[in-house]
C-alpha cells in the first residue's frame, strides 16, 4: 500500500478505522476525507444532550485537532469524493482533483430518508442527522412550539422527550402499528408508547402522513391518511435512512440493501473495503446477511478492518449492541433478534426497571433492558460466547444470571 490508505468518510467508523490503524502500527499515509466541516464528532448526542443544551459542539468532538496532527493523520474535512477509478486506483474529489490510494475504504454512512409527501418542502421541517440539523432545531426549540415528529423510531422519540422537557407541545405520529416496531419486542414497544404518553405527548400509531399544510411558505400543520389535522410550529422527519452507495454503484461494486462485503469488511476489489452504515455483511448472531445503523457497529467495524490491513485477519464476529435514552428511561439493546422470536419479561415494567429476553427455539438472541446496565453487561458477555440462558431462568427474578458466565 505505497499510497497508504485513504478512508471515505469521517463518521464514527472513518474516525475509529484511521485512529485503529495507527494503535496497530499502520505506518503508512492515512487520509481521512469527510463531506461536513470541522473536526469528526459524535452523533447520538445530537439528539439528546446537545438539543438540551448541555453539551456544546467542542464536547461531541471525538479528538482535537492536535490528535490528527500527532497521529499523522490527513483529515479532508469539507471534502466530497466523487467518484472512483478502480483501473488507476484514484478517487477524484469535487474539486477537480484525485487522489490516489493503496487501499480505499468506503464508511460513507446513510443519509436520512426524506418524507415523500406535498409539503415536506416547507420551511419548519427538519430532519436530525447532522451538527448542522442539530444547531437549527436547538435554535426553533428556544420558543413555545406545537412540535409534529413524523415517526417512532428512536430519533424520533429521543427528540420528542426533549421536546417535552423543554415545554413544547408534542404529537408523534407513527405509521405502524406501534412505535419502536422495527427494533424491539411487542412488549418493549408498549411499556414506550405508555411511557411518552405520560410524559404528556400525544402519540398515535397507524398514522401515516398525507401532506403538510403551510402558509407563505411555511408549514402550519400535519394531515394524516385518515384526514386528521395536526397544528404544527414545527416538524420534524426521523422515518429512517438510505445508506450512502451511490460511489459503489457507479464503480460497479455489488450493493445489496448496502455496499456488500465478506466477514473480513472485503469488497470483491482487493483493494476496497466497506464498515459502517453503509456495509452489508454476513452476521454470525442474526445468520444473514445485515446492514446495521449503530456507532458500536460502525467503530468495531473499524478496529476489525485496521487488524486485516496490518495482516492480522480475523472475520467480524463482534456482538451487536445499541442504547437509545429517552427522558430518564436508558433502553440498551444486544444481540439481534427476528420479529417472531419469543420475549420473556424479567422484573416488573411498572418499576421502570426491567428487561426482555428474546428466544428463537429456546435459544437466547437478544436482550432490550430498562434502566437495568447490568442485565445489559451479562448479555453481551452471554451471547459472545454460547448463550445457555433458558426462557424459564431468565424469567425467574431469582436464577443468578451472573452464574451462567462461571459454568
Amino acid at each position: 500500500m505505497s499510497e497508504g490508505v485513504v478512508i471515505v468518510g469521517s463518521g464514527q467508523g472513518g474516525f475509529q478505522l484511521a485512529a485503529s490503524l495507527r494503535e496497530v502500527g499502520f505506518n503508512g499515509p492515512i487520509t481521512l476525507i469527510g463531506e461536513e466541516p470541522g473536526l469528526p464528532y459524535q452523533r447520538p448526542p445530537l439528539s439528546k444532550a446537545f438539543l438540551k443544551g448541555e453539551a456544546d459542539a467542542e464536547h461531541l468532538e471525538l479528538r482535537p485537532a492536535s490528535f490528527f496532527a500527532e497521529h499523522r493523520i490527513e483529515l479532508a474535512a469539507g471534502v466530497r469524493v466523487a467518484a472512483i477509478d478502480r483501473a488507476a486506483r484514484r478517487v477524484k474529489l469535487g474539486s477537480g482533483a484525485s487522489l490516489a490510494y493503496g487501499h480505499l475504504v468506503l464508511a460513507t454512512g446513510a443519509r436520512n430518508r426524506p418524507l415523500a409527501v406535498p409539503g415536506a418542502e416547507l420551511e419548519g421541517v427538519f430532519y436530525l442527522r447532522t451538527l448542522a440539523d442539530a444547531v437549527a432545531l436547538r435554535a426553533r426549540l428556544s420558543t413555545p412550539s406545537r412540535v409534529v415528529v413524523v415517526g417512532a423510531g428512536f430519533i424520533g422519540l429521543e427528540f420528542a422527550a426533549v421536546a417535552r422537557a423543554l415545554g413544547h407541545e408534542v404529537t408523534v405520529l407513527e405509521f405502524a402499528a406501534r412505535p419502536l416496531g422495527r427494533a424491539v419486542s411487542a412488549e418493549m414497544s408498549a411499556f414506550f408508547f405508555a411511557a411518552h404518553r405520560a410524559m404528556g405527548t400525544d402519540v398515535r400509531c397507524g398514522a401515516g402522513v398525507a401532506r403538510l399544510h403551510g402558509a407563505q411558505g411555511r408549514v402550519d400543520a400535519v394531515e394524516t391518511a385518515d384526514g386528521t389535522v395536526f397544528p404544527a410550529d414545527l416538524v420534524v422527519v426521523g422515518v429512517g435512512v438510505v445508506p450512502n452507495v451511490e460511489l459503489a454503484v457507479e464503480a460497479d461494486l455489488p450493493v445489496a440493501n448496502g455496499i456488500a462485503v465478506d466477514e473480513f469488511l472485503a469488497t470483491p476489489d482487493e483493494a476496497i473495503s466497506a464498515l459502517g452504515d453503509a456495509a452489508s455483511y454476513p452476521s454470525r448472531h442474526a445468520g444473514t446477511t445485515v446492514r446495521l445503523e449503530s456507532v458500536q457497529n460502525a467503530a468495531d467495524h473499524g478496529r476489525a478492518l485496521a487488524a486485516r490491513l496490518v495482516g492480522r485477519p480475523v472475520p467480524y464476529a463482534a456482538v451487536p449492541w445499541f442504547w437509545s435514552d429517552q427522558a430518564d428511561l436508558k433502553l440498551q439493546m444486544v444481540g439481534l433478534a427476528m420479529p417472531d422470536d419469543r420475549a420473556v419479561l424479567r422484573g416488573d415494567p411498572a418499576s421502570r426497571r426491567f428487561s426482555v429476553f428474546r428466544f428463537h427455539e429456546r435459544r437466547l438472541t437478544a436482550i432490550e433492558s430498562v434502566n437495568r446496565p447490568a442485565d445489559h453487561m451479562l448479555g453481551r458477555r452471554l451471547l459472545a460466547g454460547a448463550p445457555r440462558l433458558t426462557p424459564e431462568e431468565a424469567a425467574d427474578e431469582s436464577f443468578d444470571l451472573k452464574g451462567l458466565l462461571t459454568r
